[in-house]
């Protein structure tokens, strides 16, 4: 946790060249997955709903459709 941020990581996972991490944002009460592809040199953030935030962290892809930024 970094304290001069307002973001949180709430969970991490990586394999196969994916790394996914579930983060929420104090000051807006967002949640987002961070998903980077290291394969295809890829990184983006997908903001979810916090009822499915589990389920987007562990099928990140599923949530695409919804895709917040690409970075």
């Amino acid at each position: 946790m970094n304290p001069t941020s307002d973001i949180y990581e709430l969970d991490h996972r990586s394999g196969n060249g994916l790394d996914v991490t579930l983060l929420w944002r104090h000051a807006t009460d967002q949640v987002f997955v961070a998903v980077r592809d290291e394969r295809q040199g890829v990184a983006i953030e997908i903001e979810v709903d916090p009822a499915h935030a589990r389920d987007a962290f562990l099928h990140p892809f599923a949530y695409a459709d919804q895709l917040a930024l690409a970075i």
